[in-house]
């Protein structure tokens, strides 16, 4: 964390400035540090991992006013995901597979998982083999979230030309996924 505290840490109180591009970017690689730490300790169930990832990051933008930008940010996101990590081990208490290891030193920001970038270097990969207009319309409403109405005002595409290309490129990604399996 050592390494990541200072560009976190700047990332956190330009995004606490009104700086939405910086937060935005600030829960994107605090994520990747909780994957990394929560992967860890959740290892017999993985699948679990990613709703505590955005349990814990909803707990830190939601007490993001609590943040003393006089204190390390360390601290402050340790105690966050230390007690979402605890708050999920006391719901599945007398479980057997969950990987008990509550240390006192637990370091979140220890390592980052990679698996986010290498999922979506993949994805965009897969994209770059479809028509520009299925990998435009599926870029803006499957990757960023956009609407039929705002991916059409900002390709200059039909809402239903919108729907098409989405629907095909979806359709055609399906092919390519499952005959790189075989």
């Amino acid at each position: 964390m050592k390494d990541a505290e200072p560009g976190l840490r700047g990332l956190l109180v330009k995004g606490l400035d009104g700086d939405a591009g910086a937060y935005r970017e600030f829960l994107r690689d605090l994520a990747a540090h909780l994957r990394g730490f929560l992967r860890r300790r959740l290892q017999r169930i993985p699948d679990e991992v990613e709703d505590l990832v955005q349990e814990t990051l909803l707990a830190v933008h939601n007490q993001r006013h609590t943040y003393d930008r006089a204190q390390p940010l360390t601290a402050w996101v340790h105690a966050i995901a230390k007690y979402k990590l605890i708050d999920f081990l006391r719901r599945r208490r007398g479980r057997d597979d969950v990987t008990e290891t509550l240390d006192e030193d637990l370091e979140v920001f220890a390592s980052v998982d990679n698996a986010a970038a290498d999922a979506r270097r993949d994805v965009l990969k897969l994209l770059a083999g479809l028509p520009e207009k299925q990998r435009l319309a599926i870029m803006c409403m499957k990757l960023e979230g956009l609407s039929v109405v705002e991916t059409a005002a900002r390709t200059g595409m039909s809402e239903s030309a919108v729907k098409v290309y989405v629907h095909r490129g979806m359709k055609a990604l399906g092919v390519m996924i499952g005959s790189a399996g075989t």
